[in-house]
Formats: structure tokens, C-alpha cells, sequence
């Protein structure tokens, strides 16, 4: 299917059309925007794996189509700018504040590399395979895939995709430490995306473990705190936004089966889930365990990241979904 035919599949698709049924239970329900950020064949996307929203409101997505790696969106869903050529393997996208600017990290699995820009796509640094570890026989073998950052300007690399590790950098980009891989109890196709939660006065990690269906908390040496089961889920990524935590599930039974669809959690801020959007209602049993969760609506295909705005309103992006936009869901 090309992007072209697949968009016009996706506007006449049952759940874009005149019903728009609301997903999501409880206090946390939504309704998709039909035609969000379609933007057409000048401005294509391959994967959408990442997205920020900067300081002015604007909605910025990563996409590995190295015609335009970069789309910056305004919260209508119209083009405000794209930059980039030389991320084949664009996967994680982060932005932090230094100082008066803002800054983004893109991690890219083909190039083995973490990049620093400016929101217009100047490269300010980049950081390969930490060859000195000793951890690492090759290049090919590290495969960042996102960044996780502190207050301090310090911040950590996930190697999701190559040996499971965790680097630590400090605010001047050295690195100043490694931990997890197999021997430090981290599996493979775990560590896929996170955040650095800074709500305690110590500063802990929460790693989305994809294909393990869990959440992970570390402290900041790597330690073991908490860990937290989604079964039926994938957890890509995770997000905090006033209080609650948003997580984008690439599937209900992926890696098993790869065209299985994903839907998005709301989880309080105890991590335990309020509501599946797309999905079905978080049932806890009488042993306080998650039941089986899945999707019930077929919404979403795989997603990948997602951002909330200060509308409450979700953008999704989605990976191996036949070339789409990222979708946009209002709050009802």
C-alpha cells in the first residue's frame, strides 16, 4: 500500500467518519480529531517514532523518512517547519531546556549515534559507541533508543535495541558510567523508552520494558525499585503530564503477532491503570493484579510515543503503520 492510498484509506476509515466513538473510560475519555496532521506527498513520513512539544506549543514529530526527519507541527495540525536528512534510523526524540533555549536528543539505531540539535536542526553535539566500555565488540552492536535526562543537565542513553545497557553522561556529555546489559538483570527488547521521574527529591528512572510488558524503576546507579506489570500491553513510551502517566502500547500481542493493534493507558500516579484508550477497561483482581488488557477498538495500529498539551489533548505517533500522521484525540 502506498502513503497515498493508505491516507485515504485511513480518512475513510469507520472511527473517522460521522460517529466518532469516544474511547477510554472513566474520567479519562477521548475522541479522536479527524485528518490531524495529514500534511500529503511534500512532506511524507516512513515511521513516526518520536514527540516533543516545545515551549510555544508546537508539536514536533520524529520520523526515520530522511526527506524530512523533522515536522513541526502548530496544535491544528498545520506545518510550521521540517528540517532533517541524515537520521535513516531517527528513533527517540527528547527536548530539554538550557537556560534560555530549548534543545532536542535524537537517538538514531542505523547511524549508532545520540545527536543534540537545535529546534531548526543545527547539530550541537553527537555521541557514538562507547567503544572504551569494553562492553561493545562492534559498532553495529549499540543501538540507542532514547534519551532520559535530570534537572542537572546529566542524562542517560537507553541501548533498547543493541545490549540492554544504560550509559550515564554528565552536563558536559562525558560519560561517567554504565550499568544493566544482561549481567545487571536488564533482559533484551527491554529497555525501549522512559523518563527520568523528578517528582522525589531523589530522582529515579521509569523505563518502558516494550516486549517484557512491564515498567521498571531504577535508581540512578541502576539499582532495581519497583517493577510494574502490563500484561496484554507493550510499553513504548511513558509520559507524565499533570500528575497522570500516559503509555503508548505498540500491540496486545506483539512480538507474536505483529499486525495485533495497540491502544494508549492512563495511569495515576501510582501507576495503576485508570483507563485503555482503544482498549479494554483495567480490571484489578482481588490479589491486586492487572488482568489481561487488550484492544477493543481498532484505532490505533502500533504506537510508538505520544505527548499530552495543556488541552489534555493526546498525539499519538505510530510505528509500522502503513506511513500515517500521527493521530490526535480531544479530551471529552
Amino acid at each position: 500500500m502506498t502513503r497515498r492510498t493508505c491516507v485515504a484509506a485511513l480518512a475513510a476509515a469507520p472511527w473517522v467518519r460521522a460517529a466518532h466513538p469516544v474511547l477510554g473510560q472513566g474520567d479519562h475519555r477521548y475522541r479522536v480529531v479527524p485528518g490531524w496532521g495529514v500534511l500529503g506527498e511534500r512532506t511524507p513520513v516512513k515511521n513516526c517514532h518520536g514527540l516533543v512539544r516545545d515551549a510555544a506549543g508546537h508539536i514536533i514529530l520524529l520520523t526515520d523518512h530522511v526527506a524530512n526527519n523533522v515536522i513541526v507541527y502548530d496544535k491544528r495540525g498545520k506545518l510550521v517547519a521540517k528540517w532533517g536528512t541524515s537520521f535513516p534510523g531517527a528513533h527517540g526524540l527528547s527536548i530539554v531546556k538550557e537556560g534560555a533555549r530549548e534543545v532536542l536528543y535524537i537517538t538514531d539505531l542505523q547511524t549508532h549515534k545520540v545527536a543534540k540539535t537545535t529546534l531548526d536542526g543545527n547539530v550541537l553535539d553527537e555521541w557514538g559507541w562507547p567503544a572504551t566500555t569494553g562492553k561493545y565488540a562492534r559498532e553495529a552492536d549499540y543501538k540507542p533508543s532514547w534519551t532520559l535526562h535530570l534537572n542537572d543537565g546529566s542524562f542517560f542513553v537507553l541501548d533498547g535495541y543493541g545490549r540492554d545497557y544504560i550509559l550515564r553522561f554528565d552536563a558536559e556529555g562525558k560519560m561517567t558510567r554504565i550499568f544493566g546489559g544482561a549481567e545487571g538483570g536488564i533482559v533484551h527488547w527491554g529497555p525501549h523508552g522512559g523518563m527520568a521521574d523528578l517528582r522525589a527529591a531523589t530522582p529515579t528512572l521509569l523505563i518502558a520494558m516494550s516486549d517484557q510488558q512491564y515498567l521498571l524503576r531504577l535508581s540512578l546507579d541502576g539499582a532495581k525499585l519497583q517493577q510494574v506489570d502490563l500484561p496484554g500491553g507493550n510499553p513504548r513510551q511513558i509520559r507524565l503530564h499533570n500528575g497522570k502517566f500516559y503509555v503508548a502500547h505498540l500491540a496486545d500481542n506483539w512480538p507474536r503477532d505483529r499486525n495485533s493493534r495497540g491502544f494508549v493507558s492512563v495511569l495515576d500516579s501510582e501507576l495503576r491503570v485508570l483507563s485503555n484508550i482503544a482498549g479494554s477497561a483495567p480490571e484489578y483482581g482481588n490479589d491486586g493484579k492487572l488482568r489481561t488488557m487488550r484492544h477493543t477498538e481498532d484505532v490505533f495500529l502500533h504506537p510508538h510515543d505520544l505527548i499530552v498539551d495543556d488541552e489534555d489533548s493526546i498525539y499519538v505517533a505510530q510505528f509500522a503503520s502503513g506511513e500515517t500522521y500521527p493521530i490526535k484525540l480531544e479530551r471529552v
